[in-house]
């Protein structure tokens, strides 16, 4: 998708109030849920690749499984590398089509997360493709590691500086939330959030979606959130449908008998669940 557009639809959502969701999918069967989701509310949606993903896949495959279902669906949806901390794998995602990265480097020194995001924003942008980054960190279990420190909470002033200084498109901020199921309420620092969306005039990206109420949800959107990232629901729904399933129907059962509709319904469900919460649909432009 052309970069000129999917910075359109970002700028679009934050001057209307609603957030573009992000969506990680480890299949075909998750991704085309997500894209037919998004194509029936006919919502713009990010599908994302988390790095063990792409490598088991290949960069080059998923590209064109996703060009495929676009056509197939006619879904807005823009292919998003996930939590990379590696450059060349970034570069290589740029190199096969996709339309967004995310370099992580925010176990890095300030200095550092900026060096490596300006590496990968260079590269990218002269490719078409948008570049996000993460300052503060977000806490849990996440495939670029395992964070429970308690210095999770974005800086306005370094969040500012990271943006600028970089170029990136985008920027994930530590605000309390985490990768997984939440054990208790998420803890949500809306008066942080707050202060870096008055600091940086990019858009905003909550990770760790999964769990948080639909009203708290909202409250980050109107704070300054414009993309909404969800993950672990996904999988966690996909998994047990698939169970379920397998234990009605039975092992000896064709795959795809199994799969299609009845787990891929079930998907269907909770992505749509999450476009309606984040205000997305009848938004794709």
């Amino acid at each position: 998708m052309d970069k000129n557009k999917i910075k359109k639809i970002l700028a679009e959502a934050r001057i209307n109030g609603y957030a573009i969701p992000h969506f990680n999918f480890a299949g075909f069967f998750e991704l085309l849920a997500i894209m037919e989701a998004a194509a029936e509310l006919k919502a713009p949606v990010f599908v994302a690749s988390l790095p063990p993903v792409a490598k088991t896949y290949d960069v080059d495959v998923l590209s064109l499984m996703v060009k495929k279902l676009r056509e197939r669906t006619g879904c807005t949806a823009m292919l998003h590398l996930d939590h990379s901390n590696d450059v060349e794998l970034c570069l290589r995602a740029v190199d096969a089509g996709y339309d967004s990265v995310m370099i992580d480097a925010s176990s890095l020194s300030l200095d550092g997360n900026i060096a490596e995001v300006s590496k990968v924003v260079e590269y990218a942008s002269a490719r078409g493709c948008i570049v996000e980054g993460e300052i503060g960190r977000i806490k849990g279990r996440g495939d670029e590691g395992n964070f429970d420190g308690d210095d999770y909470l974005v800086q306005p002033d370094d969040a500012f500086a990271l943006a600028r200084d970089s170029g990136v498109d985008m920027l994930a901020v530590g605000i309390g939330t985490a990768h997984g199921f939440y054990k208790g309420e998420p803890q949500i620092n809306f008066k942080r959030l707050s202060e870096v969306a008055s600091k940086v005039s990019i858009p905003l990206v909550m990770h760790g979606g999964t769990g948080i109420p639909e009203k708290d949800v909202r409250k980050c959107i109107k704070e300054g959130i414009t993309k909404v990232n969800v993950g672990t629901i996904i999988r966690y729904t996909y998994q047990k449908a698939l169970k379920e399933e397998i234990e009605h129907r039975g092992a000896e059962t064709p795959p795809l008998d199994i799969m299609v509709p009845a787990v891929t319904d079930k998907v269907k469900q909770v992505i749509k669940e999450w476009i309606i919460t984040c205000m997305a649909d009848n938004t794709a432009i």
